[in-house]
């Protein structure tokens, strides 16, 4: 199982090297990301984007551009074409956005002939190390999902359980939060999350363990649950993953981690033929390798 991301680096090299497909490559974090993955032997990497701006970036790093395969189409719809293409055909294991608007590298992956649909809900996933806290964790929906309706939950705990499967969580530990631990029908978060619980003790939702609503201290910190009598519950402060009850307080958890803790992350879009990155402009380029690093354990384990 692992704990951090030093251990998904250490499970990414037991399998052989992934090949990753880059939409609008010209972009200076995106290329000193990808530069980094392939020293770390993570992934290599097809470049499709503007050859010129891409080598003249390569230039300013010190980034050796051999070192990728560069396919020249400057237009960036027309990039994000060719470069999820290169990944439906089995060309490539993970596509990543470079310098492409995000409503543009989404259209690419839904493209009917070209992308990377499934039947599969779309939904997004955070991972996280978190200084003093002894495990992985992994947010969801943070980015992408605004209202999840029950039925997209189920879905997106599915996309989840497969991410955790990928980094050596068998039976993951599911927390729908919510802000009490009580069932309360004036919150319908609360009246969901008991659902969810009932729907994976009945068998529907298989391969992990649900208990909520959870309060996010007793989901994370062992000490709430004895504080607050809750010794009984199947999670009691070891949750693998929150699944929060919408896009606001997935989101705002999210940025007061990355603002106020010692941390490190990555994230994909899950519910795809193949992992996808949908790397934000402010992320690190420690965060978009911990991003690649995570979707080569997925990869492969897909395609196991």
């Amino acid at each position: 199982m692992s704990k951090n991301f030093e251990e998904i680096l250490k499970k990414v090299n037991e399998f052989p090297v992934k090949k990753l497909s880059v939409a609008a490559a010209n972009d200076d974090e995106v290329l000193e990301a990808v530069a980094m993955a392939h020293d770390r032997k993570i992934a290599d990497s097809i470049l499709v984007g503007d050859e010129e701006k891409i080598k003249k970036i390569c230039a300013d790093k010190n980034i050796d551009p051999s070192i990728f395969e560069i396919i020249n189409i400057p237009d960036p719809i027309e990039a994000a074409h060719e470069a999820v293409k290169i990944v439906h055909d089995g060309k490539a294991d993970i596509y990543m956005k470079g310098q492409l608007a995000t409503k543009d590298f989404l259209k690419s992956i839904l493209a009917k002939e070209v992308g990377l649909r499934t039947d599969k809900l779309l939904s997004h996933v955070a991972v996280f190390e978190i200084k003093g806290i002894e495990k992985l964790l992994f947010l969801t929906d943070v980015a992408f999902l605004p209202y999840p309706t029950l039925e997209e939950k189920v879905k997106i705990i599915n996309n989840t359980v497969e991410v955790c499967n990928a980094c050596g969580i068998d039976m993951p530990k599911v927390a729908p939060v919510a802000a009490v631990e009580v069932v309360n029908p004036k919150m319908p978060a609360t009246v969901e999350a008991d659902e969810l619980t009932k729907m994976n003790e009945a068998g529907e939702i298989k391969n992990c363990i649900v208990d909520g609503p959870l309060s996010v201290d007793l989901a994370i910190y062992p000490e709430a649950a004895r504080h607050k009598g809750a010794e009984g519950r199947k999670i009691v402060g070891d949750a693998d993953v929150i699944l929060f009850p919408d896009i606001h307080a997935g989101n705002i958890a999210y940025k007061f981690i990355v603002h106020t803790t010692e941390f490190k992350n990555g994230c994909i879009l899950t519910g795809t033929k193949a992992p996808a990155i949908l790397a934000s402009r402010s992320d690190s380029a420690e965060t978009k390798v911990n991003s690649i690093a995570l979707a080569a354990v997925v990869a492969h384990n897909l395609k196991k």
